[in-house]
C-alpha cells in the first residue's frame, strides 16, 4: 500500500502534521512519501524572515512532489497553510500542474485526505479544508475526512483543530506556537485511516518497507 503525503509549509506547522500523518500511515504498514511543494515566494522574501529560513532549512532534505508520486500512491494527504480561507498557491500550483493526469483518469479512485494550519482558532480552517476537496473530486478521488469516532476531536483539554473535514492546528499569529499533542494524535488517526481505506478501495496488501 502506497501512500503519499504532501505539503507547503512556510513556518513549519503543516509539515509537522504531515510528518504525523506519514507516521500513522507507517504504523498501517505502508509505503510511504513524504513530499513538499516548491516555493513561489521569491529568495529575498525567504531571507527576510527567520522562522522562514529555519523551515525551508530543516525541510531542505524533504523531496519535491511531482506527478509521478501521485501516480504511484494509492492514498493522498494534501496539506497545506490556510491562505484566506483559501489553500496556499504554491499547493494550488502542484494540483493546476495535474492536468495530463486529469485527462487520462489517472488518479479516479484513489483515496485522498486534506489537512491545514490557521494562525487562530477561527482563522478559516473548515473553509481552507473544504476548498482543497474541490479540485480533488475533479481529479477522480474518493475524498475522506476524519469522523467523529475519533474521540480526540471531542476534548475540551486544550486549543486544538480537527473537524469531520480533516486534521488541523491552530498556530499562533507569530506561528510560533507548535501543534499540541492533540493535533498530532488525530494527524496520525488520519494516516492510518487513509492507509487502511486506501487498501480497502485498491484491494492490495499493505507495504512492508516504507519507500
Amino acid at each position: 500500500m502506497n501512500i503519499l503525503v504532501v505539503f507547503y509549509s512556510m513556518t513549519g506547522n503543516t509539515a509537522a502534521l504531515a510528518r504525523a500523518i506519514a507516521k500513522g500511515a507507517q504504523e498501517e504498514g505502508a509505503a510511504v512519501r513524504l513530499r513538499q511543494v516548491k516555493e513561489l515566494m521569491p529568495e529575498s522574501a525567504v531571507q527576510s524572515r527567520p522562522e522562514i529560513r529555519r523551515t525551508k532549512e530543516a525541510l531542505k532534505d524533504v523531496p519535491f512532489a511531482t506527478n509521478d508520486d501521485l501516480i504511484w500512491a494509492d492514498g493522498v494527504a494534501f496539506g497545506s497553510p490556510t491562505r484566506y480561507g483559501n489553500m496556499s498557491s504554491q499547493l494550488k500550483q502542484f494540483i493546476d500542474g495535474t492536468g495530463k493526469l486529469w485527462m487520462e483518469g489517472s488518479l479516479v479512485g484513489k483515496v485522498a485526505s486534506v489537512f491545514t494550519s490557521t494562525a487562530t482558532q477561527h482563522g478559516g480552517q473548515e473553509s481552507t479544508l473544504l476548498s482543497m476537496m474541490a479540485p480533488l473530486f475533479h481529479l477522480g478521488y474518493v475524498v475522506m475526512g476524519l469522523p467523529y469516532a475519533e474521540q480526540l476531536q471531542m476534548s475540551m483539554d486544550d486549543i486544538h483543530g480537527g473537524s469531520p473535514y480533516g486534521v488541523s492546528s491552530v498556530s499562533g499569529p507569530e506561528s510560533n506556537r507548535a501543534a499540541t499533542e492533540t493535533d498530532l494524535e488525530l494527524a496520525r488517526a488520519v494516516g492510518r485511516r487513509l492507509a487502511k481505506l486506501a487498501a480497502k478501495v485498491a484491494e492490495k496488501p499493505a507495504a512492508d518497507q516504507v519507500a
